[in-house]
């Protein structure tokens, strides 16, 4: 839908939403809202052998259909963000989970795989609009960037908290009832957000600062965006944390229960436990924003990330030609530890990086938030590719991947605009 049309003037300067401050269950809700596209995507992993059965199809075809879900959340991104510019925050996303809900429905009851991966693609379009817009929200009502790292971080705990469980609970599900409940449970899930949205988020953009749309202005958008060069290198930054997280995510599976044949309850435990990392540095991230500055904790954080790769390429160097037979069991442990060092900075980086990409940009929140988005997807499917080229004989390829993203940030890191360097 376009329209050229500018939108309604209401007379005087808007006010803040929130006249006393922004209450603290704000980050609660926009975290439970922005969980919809992490819980879709690790949920229903386990249930992939059951699903291949259950279609007589090829496990090829099932594990394409979470290639469909990354490229929807792209598409979707792109859309919804001017849409969100234009009409407001509440509708897009009400919309958004809407379909969401019934394309999960249609997932829940799909007779065969083809059905099954367009109801999934259309989900993912609806998910888009629970990624963009609640970190557009963030923007509107807090301008201030070490304030706006603050509630971005308590975002990422709260959602980040269900895909801690997603895997897990998908575990037990496919074992005890069938994958499709899964698929029902999203659903509901898509229906609760509908509800939270309708009777509980007021609407954090007013009627002044709302963009017009059209074809025209949404490729000059986007285009601007991009040729905004600390709005690219801050977008960049968040991309490749992105292509990083899911390098580990494509590879952690087959390094784990294959080489180092963790079972799939101890493979889950340590899928938690270094999401709970990465949350927690989240966190370390609220207290110190205010304290430290911005670019400093960004930085810190970069160097950490690319260290930590650094020592898992060694470690897998180690392991594959040089460790003696004794000691490769103690092999994984060094894994996890430098897999560790280089994650858990992530929740460090995100916040800053969105927020500095987002600083400049406070009438264009949807839209940025969105070309952000779709950067992180666009990369995180190809670090997917990337890492399912190699077997899984070894740690290497998963930390290869990962050590490209993490120096890919460092190089963003380095040129980034003058106006955001440390004094």
């Amino acid at each position: 839908m376009t329209s050229s049309a500018s939108p309604p003037t209401v007379q005087g300067a808007p006010g803040p939403v929130f006249a006393q401050g922004v209450p603290g269950w704000l980050s609660l809700l926009l975290g439970f809202l922005t969980a919809v596209g992490p819980i879709s995507t690790d949920i229903y992993l386990p249930a992939f052998p059951a699903m291949e059965q259950s279609f007589h199809t090829s496990a090829g075809n099932v594990q394409f259909t979470l290639a469909i879900w990354f490229v929807g959340l792209a598409i979707g991104q792109l859309s919804v963000g001017p849409l969100a510019d234009r009409y407001g925050r509440r509708m897009p996303l009400l919309v958004g989970n809407v379909l969401y809900a019934v394309a999960s429905a249609v997932c829940a009851f799909a007779p065969d795989i083809t059905l099954f991966s367009a109801a999934r693609f259309v989900a993912s379009i609806g998910a888009s609009a629970s990624l963009v817009v609640p970190t557009a929200c963030v923007r509107d009502v807090v301008s201030d960037r070490a304030a706006g790292a603050r509630m971005m971080s308590r975002l990422i705990m709260v959602m980040g908290v269900v895909p801690i469980l997603a895997p897990m609970l998908g575990g037990l599900v496919v074992e005890f009832v069938s994958w499709r409940i899964i698929f029902w449970a999203s659903a509901v899930y898509g229906l609760v957000c509908v509800g939270l949205v309708l009777w509980v988020l007021p609407e954090t953009l007013p009627y002044q600062k709302r963009q017009s749309l059209s074809a025209m202005t949404l490729l000059t958008r986007y285009v601007g965006l991009l040729g905004d060069r600390s709005y690219s290198i801050y977008a960049l930054i968040t991309a490749f944390s992105t292509f990083m997280s899911f390098s580990y995510l494509t590879a952690a599976p087959f390094v784990f229960v294959q080489l180092f044949h963790f079972s799939p309850l101890h493979f889950s435990m340590l899928f938690g436990v270094m999401s709970v990392f990465m949350i927690g540095a989240s966190q370390v991230n609220g207290l110190l924003v205010g304290r430290v500055d911005p670019a400093r904790l960004l930085y810190g954080a970069v160097v950490l990330s690319v260290l930590g790769t650094v020592l898992m390429v060694g470690v897998g160097v180690w392991g594959r030609w040089y460790a003696p037979v004794a000691y490769r069991p103690y092999e994984v442990w060094l894994v996890i530890g430098a897999m560790v060092i280089a994650l858990a900075p992530t929740g460090i980086i995100f916040p800053n990086a969105m927020m500095m990409a987002l600083a400049d940009h406070p009438a264009q929140a949807g839209a940025a938030s969105a070309l952000a988005g779709t950067l992180q997807y666009v990369l995180g499917a190809l670090a997917g590719v990337v890492v399912g080229q190699f077997a899984a004989t070894s740690s290497l390829p998963m930390a290869g991947c990962m050590g490209f993203g993490a120096l890919m940030m460092l190089c963003m890191h380095t040129f980034r605009p003058a106006l955001h360097d440390v004094a």
